[in-house]
């Protein structure tokens, strides 16, 4: 009997190893002070963030985890220790995707490579971050000019507000059209042209190649611009 137990417990550790999980994208890397602590893969689906993938880190900083990607999305890199809150943001695609970073501040500069759709929004990004500090600057403007009743300012400001929203629109626009063999081209129609015109979407989302339009940020732009246009001619 005792012999049966260890055979049948040899062969589920075997089974248990050789189920690991297998996948044509795979997410290594290390996490420098991550000492103990359980890494998760996560993606939305359907609205609900899910976990794809997990590994438990006992005395080492470096992971190893994998996904079936059909359709280029963005994936999130979390884990449960002190920092829950936080968690590494990329584009997860085909091949293999190498994330390092610093358990301290934890998602605040990771350094990614092996994404070519990464690079791309990571390009996008530095531009947006730029147009969003000096949105913060605008509303501290206009917070200052209210509090000091100063009419002249705030209409001068609300003047130079409304062309900083233009450049942003053109430079969104202008991007996703020159990336448009690029998932993330549909995926900045999405999220980022939201104070674009209905002419402007259509625009970048015939310009989307074949491929982009197949896939699942292509699909969701397109169900969007149709939105838009149904809601135009009620």
């Amino acid at each position: 009997m005792k012999k049966f137990i260890t055979v049948l417990s040899l062969s589920l550790i075997l089974f248990a190893c050789s189920s690991k999980k297998e996948g044509n994208m795979i997410v290594q890397g290390q996490i420098k002070g991550l000492k103990k602590g359980k890494l998760y893969l996560q993606k939305m689906v359907d609205t609900v963030l899910v976990s794809v993938d997990s590994v438990a880190l006992l005395g080492k900083d470096t992971f190893k985890l994998t996904d079936n990607v059909e359709s280029p999305v963005l994936y999130y890199l979390t884990f449960d220790g002190n920092t829950t809150d936080k968690r590494i943001l990329f584009f997860g695609e085909k091949g293999t995707i190498t994330i390092n970073d610093k358990v301290d501040n934890f998602g605040s500069f990771p350094k990614i490579s092996g994404s070519k759709n990464q690079e791309i929004l990571d390009n996008y990004n530095v531009v947006s971050r730029k147009f969003q500090n000096q949105r913060l600057d605008f509303i501290k403007k206009d917070f200052d000019a209210k509090r000091a009743k100063d009419e002249d300012l705030i209409k001068q400001l609300e003047v130079d507000y409304k062309r900083l929203v233009k450049r942003r629109v053109l430079y969104t626009t202008n991007f996703a059209l020159n990336n448009s063999d690029s998932e993330v081209s549909a995926y900045i129609g999405l999220t980022e042209m939201y104070d674009a015109s209905l002419q402007m979407l259509d625009t970048v989302n015939n310009k989307l190649s074949e491929r982009v339009k197949k896939s699942d940020y292509g699909k969701r732009f397109q169900e969007y611009v149709n939105s838009i246009k149904a809601a135009e001619k009620e």
